[in-house]
């Protein structure tokens, strides 16, 4: 899409005017605010060619800002790109990275009640594809980026910045950074997509999440085949009936609990929080891994479930060929959700011995890789505790397991550690990241940018 350049100019002037780095000055808030609206007109869903415009935008926004363009590349990777940007430091230390991806998901015009990439600004919130997921904290780290260039600020370290292009879908861009991340020797990487906060209902901040693991994701396929023949004549094997028994022994299956330091931590601050009886089973939990009441308590939850262990479900079934005809073949999918550390073969073959059937088949294509957690780094827990109480005074950063699948894995997978740091804080009523009407209060604008620029200066001085 198109983007006015006297939009640009004015954008890029409002940021290099940007001052004051312990605090968010209005000027600040406001471009920012600008950058994260006009992001959210290039439509970056797969298909329509438009991350490579947004980069361009990206690089020419920074370069006004007081980058070298030398120091900007921008990589074609089919219909999608890639962004890489350098910013030298002094070579006190080793080179750290900062991610984030161009990219949305879909969003149909019509079941929108604004355009989806059209920026809205209405009661106090930011409406739009993208705007929370993941364009916000994308723009927030590029315009502080950019106010603290204006300052005059250099990092100890060179910092990599890599904006990835089809995080959303294929997982091919990331990839590609995560091996440049590795060949330039990063020692960490800080990932905007995924950690933040949450306020409560009053909009009072009341807990933040340092994302440093994530469940690996894997669609086992199971098969059956058979002769097949007339309905009419049952042989006693079908393809079917074996796989529906299968499927409910699995969807009956529940994995041994694990822990870990980050869930244990998660856990063991989220329980006190609460004062109901899944508080107290996540505390009695954290105390005994094996205390059988708290284990059924937590799986009844499902907001819980998946931070005690692996989890796998049936969620989708196909066979048959006709009404009057035995069945030759059948599928079944069952999607896992796999506790860090464990690898996929062990999941399947546990899978395989409950439901204890040869003429059952199974394989996977695994997409993503299966890293460990990342360590909980004194300098990482420390910059990140001390950038959510610079932004919001009084919170206290606790690391959590996502169970979701971000870019960090790629990172993770080379060996280098990675955390979901982002800078947003909403409340549970306000999440809309891939659903209808996606949008950001625009009260978390100046709170981010303290974020971001005490994460930067205290991780690269």
């Amino acid at each position: 899409m198109n983007q006015p350049r006297q939009a640009l100019l004015a954008l890029s002037a409002t940021l290099l005017l940007a001052a004051a780095p312990a605090h968010a000055a209005p000027g600040d808030a406001a471009a920012a605010k600008a950058l994260l609206m006009q992001g959210v007109a290039f439509d970056t869903v797969k298909g329509r060619g438009k991350v490579p415009a947004y980069a361009a935008f990206l690089k020419e926004t920074l370069v006004k800002g007081g980058f070298a363009a030398a120091d900007i590349s921008i990589e074609p990777v089919g219909e999608t790109a890639n962004l890489h940007l350098v910013w030298k430091g002094r070579g006190k230390a080793a080179p750290i990275a900062i991610t984030a991806h161009m990219d949305v998901v879909e969003a149909d015009p019509k079941d929108w009640q604004r355009d989806p990439f059209t920026a809205i600004e209405e009661g106090g919130y930011i409406f739009g594809r993208g705007s929370e997921d993941n364009k916000f904290d994308l723009s927030m780290l590029v315009a502080s980026m950019i106010s603290l260039k204006a300052q005059g600020f250099r990092p100890g370290r060179d910092i990599h910045v890599f904006f990835s292009g089809d995080e959303e879908t294929d997982g091919l861009t990331a990839p590609l950074q995560a091996k440049q991340a590795k060949a330039a020797g990063v020692a960490l990487m800080l990932n905007t997509d995924g950690g933040g906060g949450t306020l409560n209902e009053a909009g009072t901040p009341i807990g933040y999440r340092m994302s440093a693991a994530e469940k690996t994701y894997v669609d086992l396929k199971l098969s059956v085949t058979d002769p097949g023949g007339h309905s009419s004549r049952p042989t006693g094997s079908n393809a079917i009936a074996r796989l529906a028994n299968a499927a409910a022994r699995i969807g009956g299956y529940r994995f041994k609990p694990q822990l870990d330091e980050i869930t244990r931590a998660s856990l063991a601050a989220e329980g006190a929080k609460r004062n109901d009886a899944i508080g107290k089973a996540m505390l009695a939990f954290v105390a005994n891994p094996a205390d059988a009441a708290a284990i059924a308590v937590l799986r009844a939850d499902p907001a819980s479930v998946g931070q005690i262990g692996t989890t796998c479900e049936p969620t989708m079934i196909n066979g048959g060929h006709a009404p009057n005809a035995l069945p030759q073949s059948a599928t079944l999918i069952v999607n896992c959700r796999i506790f860090p550390g464990v690898t996929v073969e062990t999941v399947r073959d546990e899978l395989a011995r409950i439901v204890n059937d040869p003429s059952v088949v199974f394989s996977f294509d695994l997409g993503w890789p299966s890293p460990p957690a990342s360590p909980l780094r004194p300098d990482v827990m420390a910059a990140v505790a001390k950038a959510v109480s610079a932004s919001r005074p009084g919170v206290t950063p606790v690391p959590s397991m996502s169970a979701g699948a971000s870019d960090s894995v790629f990172y993770r997978a080379l060996g280098i550690p990675s955390y979901a740091v982002g800078g947003i804080f909403s409340r549970d009523a306000d999440k809309f990241s891939h659903g209808l009407n996606e949008r950001i209060p625009v009260s978390a604008i100046a709170p981010a940018l303290v974020h971001w620029r005490t994460l930067i200066t205290e991780l690269a001085k």
